[in-house]
């Protein structure tokens, strides 16, 4: 099917649906030995997993040249650090909310489903489209559907727009949207994971569950600067790759407020690349700086003799923060007391 096509999102799915071309578990399928032209995931049903950590791996794109998603907006109790729950407005359930991840030219349709008590919307960094029809708020109970062409190359922040956007986003209210090259990042990766990093301001609590203190982020005054939405979590739980692994990691700043230095400790990062064009790769850099609300793509390889065996920390060198929680582990091999690792 044409990616221009215009057909409305509902009808199309009807048909689609008809056709039994939609598979269990929310994906697109065609006939044994046929390549599936439409993925469609409804993030209602297909929820990222969180426990013991948020799923940080990503898998490849699929071959489908047209994505449909459907993403609730709801209210839920999360855990951003051992034993300390806040208030979360999510996207799909979870903060940070489902990875997206599409092929450069691929269709984007997007149906938005507001099942909290609250208005919200959704802004999407990488779409070039009128914000005034897509990212528009809706009500309660009330859907919004919209389509793009993932024309640019990235990693890239999607977030509630609904004023005020700070409250929005220091709830919870973002994920990351992985736009591939349609030719490729130029090198093969063994493994890929995605990081977005965000801080919240918890205050008070109601029922053993922190509000956000609106006064403690208008000063920018973190309680907590998170990995994947909990702070440490991948202390206890790293990242495993193999020595000899190339490693591609997406980082994603969410904010609200805070920048992310990136850093990996024992490591250089072979290839950097800070907007989406591989042609404009950086080589051999210690650390990058991720505004609010941009994203890099950062690539290093564990290799025996230099980064080999052992276990590394990725931070934000902004110390103060890494302090507050953004600090993980990569484990290289089967390394002995890789718990032990400073940082």
């Amino acid at each position: 099917m044409a990616l221009e096509a215009k057909m409305p999102v509902r009808s199309y799915l009807l048909k689609i649906a008809a056709a039994g071309l939609i598979a269990a578990g929310g994906y697109a399928a065609l006939r044994p030995g046929t390549k599936a032209e439409v993925e469609r995931i409804d993030f209602g049903a297909v929820r990222t997993p969180t426990e013991p950590v948020y799923v940080a791996e990503l898998k490849p794109a699929s071959d489908a040249r047209i994505r449909e998603y459907r993403i609730p907006i709801r209210h839920e109790r999360i855990e951003i650090a051992p034993g300390v729950f806040y208030e979360g407005w999510t996207f799909g359930g979870t903060v940070p909310g489902p990875v997206m991840r599409v092929r450069q030219g691929d269709l984007v349709r997007v149906t938005l489903v507001n099942e909290a008590p609250m208005a919200h919307s959704i802004d999407f960094h990488s779409a070039r489209i009128p914000m005034n029809i897509a990212f528009k708020t809706i009500m309660p109970g009330e859907e919004l559907q919209f389509e793009f062409v993932a024309r640019d190359p990235g990693a890239y922040m999607v977030h509630c727009g609904t004023p005020p956007v700070l409250m929005h986003i220091m709830q919870g209210m973002y994920l990351a949207f992985i736009v591939d090259p349609k030719d490729g990042w130029g090198t093969e990766a063994d493994k890929e994971f995605v990081l977005v990093q965000s801080e919240f301001y918890a205050g008070p609590e109601r029922n053993g569950v922190h509000l956000g203190d609106w006064n403690a982020a208008m000063d920018k005054a973190a309680t907590h600067v998170v990995f994947n939405g909990r702070a440490f979590q991948y202390k206890q739980h790293p990242l495993q790759v193999d020595v000899g692994d190339r490693v591609r990691i997406f980082v994603v700043n969410a904010g609200p407020s805070l920048r992310s230095d990136f850093h990996i400790v024992g490591a250089v990062f072979d290839r950097v690349y800070p907007d989406g064009n591989p042609k404009n790769v950086l080589n051999s850099v210690q650390t990058w700086t991720i505004p609010a609300g941009g994203g890099a793509v950062f690539e290093t390889v564990f290799e025996e003799g230099a980064s080999g065996e052992g276990g590394y920390a990725f931070v934000t060198h902004a110390f103060a923060d890494a302090e507050k929680g953004a600090v993980g582990l990569i484990q290289v091999g089967q390394p002995d007391l890789v718990a032990s690792v400073g940082h």
